[in-house]
């Protein structure tokens, strides 16, 4: 934090409306590293923390250590009328359990759906450790006076799987912070003397599809002869080195560009620029039913974007994006060649995509769910 726009938002709006907030949560490495500090308002509280490596195992070492800096932060801020987590992990129950029993409200904020993380993370199947997130996210849901959801489709398991009352679920969806998304003047140098600029923002982790996208553009250029594009994929994650290692092995490494993360005004450059943003997030049981930042954020800078066929997908972007059959590259590059040949096409997705931003979609009407869900906790 504030590196989290989601969290930030919802911080800042609880502010506005006359909450005293703190925040406990990570500390990064190379930005927000002071341990305790106060930013327009709001309280943070931070500790170090490693990122998993090596499979579950490395989970398991994270989130035990979340956990136990968590407990201990939260001792030191003291009484507080409402807990509000985020998960994953869903371990955090039991520090609201803590402070319910000094008369705190719990308000369980899902993020992600543990379990389908689970099984699209690591094809494991239903195993042991399967089971076992299953239970922690049955306690958390149990625990929770009033749940958040990011979309219908996370609201409809919270009340199905999770058993929670219509009253007790609110959707909060995520949506860009219009402030950071300002479009700026094209710069074509960024197309690295190219007439076309592909741009993928987000996560590279190993169920965000970047192997995709990336055999999607070897597919454009060596099946349908397409090499006047240059593409900059902006975003770090688990994956980083493995994905700039498959840019080289499929040769595309003179046209594929890897900044890592940017500054905010460099990321508005190049989405600025871009002609064409990719969304290749794969079809699996997460994604198919989650919210993704990457196209609010595309939509918000009125761009085109190529998106696998995914509900939550076609929910967010609507008409902004075209679709390609759930995890067919040769379909996404085909859909990639389409749009570069229609300049028209692609000035009306981008018109379309802001508007939705700007109406439906707009942080307003999610911070007014938000307050609700707040009021409704308060009962």
């Amino acid at each position: 934090m504030p590196f989290d726009r989601r969290v930030w938002q919802e911080c800042t709006t609880l502010r506005d409306a006359g909450w005293e907030v703190h925040v406990i949560c990570p500390q990064g490495t190379k930005r927000d590293t002071e341990r305790e500090v106060v930013i327009d308002g709001v309280r943070i509280h931070r500790y170090p923390l490693r990122a998993a490596t090596g499979g579950p195992a490395g989970y398991l070492k994270e989130y035990g250590s979340a956990l136990w800096h968590t407990l201990r932060l939260a001792r030191r801020v003291g009484p507080v009328d409402v807990v509000h987590a985020c998960n994953p992990p869903d371990l955090l129950f039991l520090v609201a359990l803590l402070c319910k029993r000094r008369g705190a409200r719990f308000v369980f904020d899902q993020h992600d759906l543990v379990p389908e993380l689970y099984l699209s993370r690591f094809d494991r199947g239903e195993d042991l450790l399967y089971r076992a997130v299953c239970g922690l996210e049955r306690l958390t849901y149990r625990a929770a006076d009033v749940v958040i959801a990011t979309n219908e489709s996370y609201r409809d398991v919270a009340l199905s799987r999770g058993g929670k009352r219509p009253e007790d679920v609110f959707v909060v969806r995520s949506a860009p912070a219009v402030e950071r998304f300002r479009q700026v003047p094209a710069e074509p140098e960024l197309k690295r003397g190219k007439p076309h600029l592909l741009c993928y923002l987000g996560v590279m982790g190993p169920q965000d599809g970047v192997d995709y996208a990336l055999r999607a553009l070897a597919a454009l250029r060596d099946e349908l002869g397409r090499t006047d594009w240059h593409a900059v994929f902006v975003g770090a994650g688990d994956t980083f080195d493995a994905m700039v290692e498959l840019s080289r092995t499929l040769g595309l490494a003179g046209q594929v560009e890897f900044t890592g993360r940017i500054p905010d005004g460099d990321l508005v450059r190049y989405l600025s620029t871009a002609d064409v943003c990719l969304s290749p997030d794969p079809l699996n049981p997460l994604n198919d039913v989650s919210t993704m930042n990457k196209i609010m954020e595309y939509m918000a800078m009125s761009r085109p974007i190529v998106s696998f066929d995914l509900r939550e997908a076609r929910v967010s972007a609507g008409d902004a994006a075209l679709y390609a059959a759930a995890n067919d590259v040769r379909e996404f590059a085909k859909l990639i060649d389409r749009l570069l040949d229609d300049p028209e096409e692609r000035d009306r997705m981008g018109r379309l995509g802001q508007e939705r931003v700007d109406g439906p979609l707009s942080w307003t009407n999610s911070a007014n769910a938000l307050l609700a869900a707040y009021a409704a906790a308060l009962r």
